[in-house]
């Protein structure tokens, strides 16, 4: 689970390095401990997403950029655009279409095992379907849980590294809890790559963000994945730590800015960065009338956390 909701991207072959397991072990096993108690609806512009599907007969609309890049090769992202809808209560489904750039380093060091040369490359990489579902809404002691399966389509030029060449999978479990102007979220998943030179992979987040004012949220996240393949840019495990957060604007605070920055702090060097604009609107269902007691209702078949904030 690379960008947010971005993939990663690229064809070239690239041979592993090592990483600091053990550092990278006991970072994870430590954010694991600490999110045992996590805020709010997450996803963009943080790795780690959010079991909260957008309402229902409500829609959020991104368009952002990003970038993932080790000393191998750089991917980036954008113009790209994200589509969410509240189709039934507790499923969203999810879009993303998405340009980028693949731009191999060509650095001496990797020359001899060919890693990381070549051209560079730009254009529509693969695309993003997926569905976010709801299982076990957020109560006093219980956290609210759901997954986020993704289906990355083939649309990339796989010949030029914009794409994998066939369909791959994310699929993570999300976990979230709100306190008071404070929002937790955690969970992982494991993507699977039916790629030559690509491996299956699993991956964790945990973040933990604040609401300062009306205009203002910020986060602070770790998130680890483990090696991608020789064919990816991450061929090495690793850990970072990101920092990002919103701004709401104050004519509409359904129109955001985000942003977000991180770097490894164990394994393969990596940095990841995010900058997007988002937008949400829709129709909150007219209530039913007092003698129809079996017209269904959000609220009824899964209540809003009472303290939830954020967009």
């Amino acid at each position: 689970m690379p960008f947010p909701s971005a993939p990663r991207f690229s064809a070239r072959s690239h041979s592993p390095k090592s990483s600091g397991t053990a550092r990278l072990r006991l970072a994870s096993f430590f954010f694991i401990f600490l999110a045992v108690s996590p805020l709010f609806a997450q996803g963009p512009p943080y790795q780690t997403d959010d079991p909260v599907p957008v309402d229902l007969h409500h829609y959020e609309f991104y368009i952002f950029g990003g970038l993932d890049g080790t000393p191998v090769e750089v991917d980036s992202t954008g113009p790209a655009f994200e589509f969410n809808w509240g189709a039934i209560p507790r499923i969203q489904l999810h879009a993303i279409l998405p340009w980028g750039v693949v731009a191999p380093l060509n650095h001496p060091v990797y020359a001899a095992a060919g890693e990381g040369q070549g051209p560079s490359a730009f254009g529509l990489t693969d695309m993003e379907l997926g569905a976010k579902i709801a299982f076990i809404k957020e109560g006093k002691h219980m956290p609210q849980i759901g997954s986020f399966t993704m289906f990355e389509m083939p649309t990339g030029n796989f010949d030029k590294g914009l794409g994998v060449g066939k369909v791959w999978y994310k699929l993570p479990i999300w976990l979230q809890k709100n306190q008071g102007k404070w929002l937790f979220d955690g969970g992982g998943g494991y993507q699977v790559v039916p790629q030559a030179n690509y491996r299956d992979f699993p991956y964790t987040g945990w973040l933990i963000k604040r609401e300062l004012s009306e205009q203002w949220e910020l986060g602070a996240e770790v998130f680890a994945h483990g090696r991608e393949g020789v064919a990816a840019p991450q061929t090495g495990r690793s850990a970072m730590i990101d920092v990002g957060g919103y701004y709401h604007f104050k004519h509409n605070t359904n129109e955001q800015i985000l942003f977000c920055y991180g770097h490894s702090i164990a394994g393969q060097t990596e940095n990841y960065a995010y900058l997007g604009m988002y937008w949400t609107w829709g129709k909150d269902e007219k209530s039913a009338a007092p003698d129809d007691k079996n017209a269904p209702s959000e609220a009824a078949l899964f209540p809003v956390p009472p303290n939830r904030i954020g967009p």
